[in-house]
């Protein structure tokens, strides 16, 4: 019996095939694959870690502006500072835009009233110019302290017997608002004024 001049070529093993060099087509073809893997990587990263940064931003930004807030709501003592023209057109306490310094302020707010409480020093003639835009006069004014005591201890404010207060009441209908003025005149040019302008909604 004549042998076969040729046998069968047999199969080449997977462990071969895995090990053997890459055709130079198959070259190109895996640096395309990594490449596109590479950039589908950056994609998802720019996905998810912009707006997760962005996120992170607002969310501090957020928190610091609740804190001030916080800080200006929870306020228990007049600050110095100027109320905001709205604040003075609302509670109708027009501090001369010259004469007036050492301003300070508090703002309260609940469901039954709103009260401002403000507090500023004036020259004799801004006093007047004061009263009379608030529709009183120096010749209204009585000896004494005209807040009361509650008030008194919610902006801070303490009342000196070795000063000379004098005080009015300026009333209002609703909604506008009442003011309780009360003058230090121990320094006779430079009178401080106390007002607590209180409205109901």
């Amino acid at each position: 019996m004549t042998p076969p001049t040729s046998l069968p070529r047999q199969a080449s093993s997977p462990e071969a095939q895995e090990h053997r060099p890459p055709a130079p087509g198959e070259r190109g073809s895996r640096r395309e694959t990594v490449r596109r893997r590479w950039i589908t990587a950056l994609i998802i990263l720019l996905l998810v870690g912009v707006p997760a940064g962005y996120l992170a931003v607002s969310a501090q930004q957020s928190r610091a502006s609740g804190k001030d807030k916080a800080a200006r709501v929870g306020a228990v003592k007049v600050r110095p500072d100027w109320p905001s023209t709205v604040q003075r057109s609302i509670y109708e306490v027009p501090i001369p835009d010259s004469g007036a310094s050492s301003v300070g302020y508090l703002e309260t707010n609940n469901w039954h009233t709103s009260r401002l409480y403000v507090q500023f020093q004036v020259t004799p003639k801004a006093l007047d110019s004061f009263l009379a835009d608030v529709g009183t006069s120096r010749a209204a004014l009585t000896p004494g302290v005209s807040v009361s005591e509650r008030d008194a201890k919610v902006a801070g404010w303490s009342w000196s017997p070795k000063h000379k207060w004098s005080g009015v009441t300026v009333e209002a209908d609703d909604p506008r608002p009442t003011r309780d003025i009360t003058v230090d005149f121990a320094n006779p040019r430079a009178p401080r004024v106390y007002v607590v302008s209180t409205t109901v909604p």
